[in-house]
């Protein structure tokens, strides 16, 4: 095969193995195919994992794990990060790691250094993760252009094959140390996937705040495009809001905070959990423990702080 991205001239098409066909690995794929590369081959175990390559990689053949890595130039390897080393110990037990392969997983929280038996058979390696949520739509693959990649490998050829690889599909590369995969991982899923269960939870909050009329509709909504869903109206309310909030506090930080914590409002907060519990506890937890963590950042008074951890208050006294 070509050398690829190390003498820093643009990669040779390249023919890709994929391992297996989920929502990432397929984005992946189809990201590289309008790069000019081609996906040859693919593992899809399950009805819906052959529907999305259908779909999103038309032209690759289905196969096992073995075949599919002896396919192509370029593996990528694109299973959950608990199912990453028994892949890898396939593999290697089948030989189907060599010299001048290309081999990268993008699981999150993993390292270069599971894929160590590929390193050993003369393989190029990289763990390469895109800081994107994917979510099987088709709107994945845009929003793959301008996506961050955390890169890690045991070389300087690895890294720089990674970041040729990462620009190929439109993306930013970053580098992040073995030892630091996990933090990284736990970052970007602390701000995404419980993003998702906050909003969830305020929207599910603000429902239940809204009255409906005796029609069956719901007050705030005078031509009924939403009929008695609640919860619609409560997502369409939260979205300007959340939109400014999360614009604020990526471009200022912790000076985009507002609300009662902030100003020390220990009243309105009070009122906020008893109305919150009558809903749901789960909500009101979450509220308190968030509220709490913005009290730390931004040193809200103790009155806050006595309000929503009165134990953890007498300790400090």
């Amino acid at each position: 095969m070509a050398e690829f991205g190390v003498t820093g001239t643009p990669p040779a098409r390249l023919s890709v193995g994929l391992v297996s066909a989920g929502r990432v690995g397929t984005a992946i794929g189809a990201a590289l195919e309008r790069r000019g590369h081609v996906v040859s081959a693919v593992v899809a175990r399950s009805e819906r994992s052959r529907d999305l390559a259908s779909r999103r990689l038309p032209e690759a053949r289905f196969g096992d794990a073995v075949a599919v890595a002896e396919a192509g130039e370029l593996l990528i390897l694109a299973v959950p990060d608990k199912a990453l080393p028994g892949v890898v110990a396939e593999l290697a037990a089948a030989d189907a790691f060599r010299p001048g392969h290309i081999v990268v997983h993008v699981a999150g929280a993993v390292g270069a250094a599971v894929l160590r038996p590929a390193a050993d058979a003369g393989a190029v390696v990289v763990a390469a993760h895109p800081a994107m949520t994917f979510t099987g739509g088709d709107s994945d693959i845009d929003r793959m252009e301008g996506c961050s990649w955390a890169l890690t490998s045991p070389d300087e050829v690895g890294l720089v094959v990674g970041q040729m690889l990462v620009m190929e599909t439109g993306g930013l590369p970053v580098t992040v140390a073995e030892s630091h995969r996990a933090l990284y991982h736990a970052a970007l899923a602390h701000g995404a996937n419980h993003l998702v269960t906050l909003v969830n939870d305020a929207a599910e909050a603000l429902a239940a705040s809204f009255s409906v009329l005796p029609g069956g509709g719901v007050e705030g909504d005078p031509d009924g495009m939403l009929g008695s869903d609640a919860g619609a109206l409560a997502r369409r309310t939260l979205e300007p809001l959340l939109r400014a909030a999360l614009d604020n506090v990526l471009a200022s930080g912790d000076s985009a905070l507002t609300g009662p914590v902030m100003r020390g409002d220990a009243v309105t907060v009070s009122r906020h959990l008893d109305a919150l519990e009558d809903v749901d506890s789960g909500i009101a937890a979450g509220y308190r423990a968030l509220a709490l963590r913005t009290a730390d950042r931004c040193g809200a008074g103790r009155d806050v702080t006595d309000l929503l951890a009165p134990d953890l208050t007498e300790q400090l006294r």
